[in-house]
């Protein structure tokens, strides 16, 4: 934690995106000077537009910043894509935000609420890029909040979402429950709560979680944390009418599409593909540029064999967004047609992951889950086996349980993979790839009829739940059938 300051000492200095930056401040004032009176604040009209647009679409609108859930069967994505807000990104709006809350701070570098702000907007903006980079000058905004105003809630808050955003889950839930010792209805502290409890694997306080937040402040962020937690709990049912009904109430742009976007990835997941394009076609009607939708409604037209179209579209995306996740789901594409040209460029979209990995560690972000994903299908096994045998000493859900599973089995360890497997299934998360990957695990340790019975349900729920493992999955069962 950022230490308290006696108010002597001189500020830290922060780097700042963009051709300007803030000279460091002269020395930090009293404890009792911390707050300038209005009058002493001539330049707080001028940043009035730009923190209503932050705390609406940081807060209150499409969600508040925190990890995000990730279904895919390809690698997970540490930039927490479906949590940037629609509409931000879009035009510029967050870029003319973070100039300006930058030129107010040239003027006022005391406004610990400007840092804070300032803060989460730069970890909104490494989302919105896919450039982990900016993480640690949201750190540096944060730590000036909390020099200047020690344990002031919004800056408690907004390093829970800076730590969710890295995988630091156990920092973020402690950095939440500071914030919400502060304030107890903190959106933005209550929805990380939630989110760090599901990425520790701790899904009964969870549970919990998104019934005490949904009693204090009730909206989008929570709804959407809410349905995820049934999801998880297989209550694909209860998920679908939260979201719906969290849909009806949406009135921005931005939380349609967000909104939207959810129940489209929902549908995908139960192999609902005519639904899953609906949803995602209100989402891009909304916000033409939000991300989770154009990928998302790329993944439907691959699994409905509009493979041209799901290319196009995907190549938009990492193109503007270059993310492990879509990045994968494209490689996987180009794979899936065999042609040598394109497994060239399958070959290009992996090394790219990699190179993803890289910057997002330089971030201070932890990749292990995202490595061992990519690296077991598309790259060094041992790598993989290595970074999941990491993250799953930091947290055991069963998203590093199925990552586990499936790093041991590419390495030949069948039997020690049988068993998360099996742990990755045991919450009732109805999830293709988990049962695929179950499934090969089990004919692979000698379990013929368990893992003919995982192969059938992965492709029953969702037959199209990835170019390569579908296909995979389908050469597997027939074998093993034929052989019966």
């Amino acid at each position: 934690m950022t230490p308290r300051t006696t108010g002597n000492e001189p500020a830290e200095p922060v780097e700042l995106a963009g051709p300007a930056a803030i000279p460091p401040s002269e020395d930090l004032p009293p404890a009792e000077e911390r707050h300038a009176p209005a009058s002493r604040r001539p330049r707080a009209a001028r940043l009035a537009g730009c923190a209503v647009l932050l705390a609406v679409a940081l807060t209150g609108g499409a969600v508040a910043v925190g990890a995000a859930r990730d279904d895919r069967p390809a690698a997970t994505v540490a930039a927490a894509s479906d949590a940037v807000p629609p509409g931000l990104t879009a035009g510029g709006d967050l870029e003319s935000a973070i100039a300006a809350l930058q030129a107010h701070l040239r003027g006022q570098p005391r406004d610990s609420g400007a840092w804070a702000t300032l803060g989460l907007a730069y970890v909104e903006q490494a989302r919105a890029k896919g450039d982990p980079a900016r993480y640690p000058q949201a750190e540096k905004a944060l730590a000036r909040s909390l020099r200047l105003a020690p344990d002031n809630d919004q800056a408690l808050a907004d390093r829970a979402a800076l730590a969710a955003a890295r995988h630091d889950f156990p920092y973020a839930l402690t950095a939440a429950d500071r914030a919400l010792g502060q304030n107890p209805y903190s959106e933005r502290a209550l929805s990380s709560r939630i989110d760090a409890l599901v990425e520790l694997g701790r899904y009964d306080e969870a549970s919990q979680a998104a019934d005490t937040a949904d009693e204090r402040r009730p909206g989008i962020p929570v709804f959407t944390r809410y349905a995820y937690v049934h999801e998880l709990r297989g209550d694909v049912r209860t998920a679908r009418r939260v979201l719906k009904q969290a849909l009806a109430g949406a009135t921005s742009p931005g939380d349609v599409a967000y909104v939207a976007a959810q129940l489209g990835q929902l549908a995908w997941n139960q192999g609902d593909y005519e639904s899953a394009l609906s949803f995602h076609a209100r989402a891009l009607a909304a916000d033409d540029h939000y991300l989770p939708a154009l990928e998302g409604r790329a993944r439907a037209q691959a699994a409905s064999g509009q493979r041209g179209a799901a290319i196009k579209g995907l190549e938009l995306v990492v193109a503007r967004y270059p993310l492990p996740g879509p990045l994968v789901e494209l490689g996987e594409l180009y794979e899936a047609r065999g042609a040598d040209g394109d497994r060239a460029r399958a070959r290009e979209q992996y090394a790219l992951v990699d190179a993803w990995i890289a910057l997002a560690r330089a971030g201070g972000v932890n990749a292990d889950l995202d490595t061992a994903l990519a690296a077991a299908d598309h790259g060094d096994r041992a790598a993989a086996l290595k970074a999941a045998r990491a993250e799953w000493a930091r947290r055991r859900t069963v998203h590093t349980a199925d990552a586990l599973a499936w790093a041991l089995h590419v390495n030949g360890e069948d039997r020690q993979a049988l068993p998360y497997a099996r742990r990755a299934t045991a919450t009732g998360y109805r999830n293709a790839s988990f049962l695929y990957h179950r499934g090969t695990i089990e004919l692979a340790a000698g379990h013929r009829a368990d893992g003919r019975a995982s192969l059938t349900s992965a492709l029953k729920l969702n037959p199209g739940f990835s170019p390569l493992g579908a296909r995979n999955a389908r050469t597997a069962l027939k074998s093993s059938e034929a052989a019966r």
